[in-house]
């Protein structure tokens, strides 16, 4: 495990490379790249998966969004805003970067996002040529549909609060002051960007030491209008769908949707959105899904590794299915 830095539009993003643990051929091995979702940070929560694609035969890297975690920011913007356009730059830089990685083929990029980043990778993939697989774990990929799954489980009160909280942090930053901040997560009632029961508890679990649970509020704009289910059609490459089907943050039905226009590789989990992450139920057959869907389309031997151990009971999914 190698902590590297890149650059992304003049900002410097923080960065670590787990290196394949076994021999690859002679023009190296893949590399999968790894992007968190909603304000998280690569040391929550990126690790087991990054490890266990590793000890398949791939190189793989996390790394921080400008703003998140280690990275810095650009001088004068604000921490702890999201910013989709800045996201999706910083996708791109990281794999440059990640191509650069001694040991890397760099024609076999792999695209790993989860939640918001699992919608960023359809758009960054396909808008390159260099990509050869994608994954998306839980995706958020149609804010609107996030909009009116969120309507289902808030009260209007809390969802008018905050957009309410949101328009003004944009009018803040517009007249040049800083952001408006909420908490990423809070518990049911309380302001914040994630307030549905377990929801605190759950990205608790998963923080890291760079980790911070605050926001700028102006994320609910900025979410709304996010479409990458949009770009599903234009993928060319192999893709990867695990959805949660009873996930409340990123509607399973968007994601369906999305992958039957990209002619996606389906897999389904009876879970919410966190349950996918290390010590959840489904961690173990995610996991090891993802690990053999990347090894049969890249065709990268396999080795003896945690992620191909035997499904327990509580860790079950559906076959996959091709859209």
């Amino acid at each position: 495990m190698t902590p590297f830095d890149f650059p992304s539009a003049g900002v410097r993003c923080a960065a670590t490379h787990h290196a394949a643990t076994h021999p690859a051929g002679a023009d190296g091995a893949p590399v999968v790249v790894l992007g968190h979702g909603l304000a998280g940070t690569q040391d929550s929560g990126l690790r087991p998966f990054a490890e266990a694609f590793a000890a398949a035969g791939f190189h793989a890297v996390t790394f921080d969004y400008r703003g998140f975690g280690a990275s810095d920011t650009a001088a004068g913007a604000p921490r702890q805003r999201v910013s989709v356009a800045d996201q999706v730059a910083d996708w791109h830089a990281a794999v440059e970067a990640a191509k650069r990685l001694p040991g890397v083929d760099a024609e076999r990029v792999v695209l790993w996002g989860v939640s918001l980043a699992g919608g960023h990778v359809v758009s960054v993939a396909a808008a390159r040529a260099d990509v050869a697989a994608v994954v998306s774990a839980v995706p958020l990929v149609d804010g609107l549909a996030a909009a009116r799954l969120a309507a289902k489980h808030h009260r209007p009160a809390q969802l008018l609060a905050s957009t309410g909280r949101g328009i003004a942090s944009a009018v803040r930053r517009k007249a040049g002051r800083a952001p408006t901040m909420i908490p990423v997560v809070a518990r049911p009632g309380e302001p914040g960007a994630l307030t549905l029961p377990g929801a605190y508890e759950d990205y608790h679990a998963l923080a890291g030491p760079t980790w911070r649970n605050e926001i700028a509020a102006d994320v609910v704009l900025e979410l709304g209008g996010r479409t990458p289910a949009k770009d599903a059609k234009s993928l060319r490459v192999p893709w990867l769908v695990q959805i949660c089907d009873f996930d409340r943050s990123a509607p399973p039905y968007a994601a369906a949707k999305a992958a039957f226009a990209g002619r996606a590789e389906v897999r389904h989990y009876p879970g919410d959105h966190f349950d996918l992450f290390a010590g959840k139920p489904f961690h173990e057959a995610a996991t090891r899904h993802a690990v053999a869907f990347l090894s049969r389309h890249l065709t990268v031997p396999s080795a003896p590794s945690a992620a191909a151990s035997p499904t327990s009971p509580t860790a079950t999914a559906s076959e996959p299915s091709r859209a």
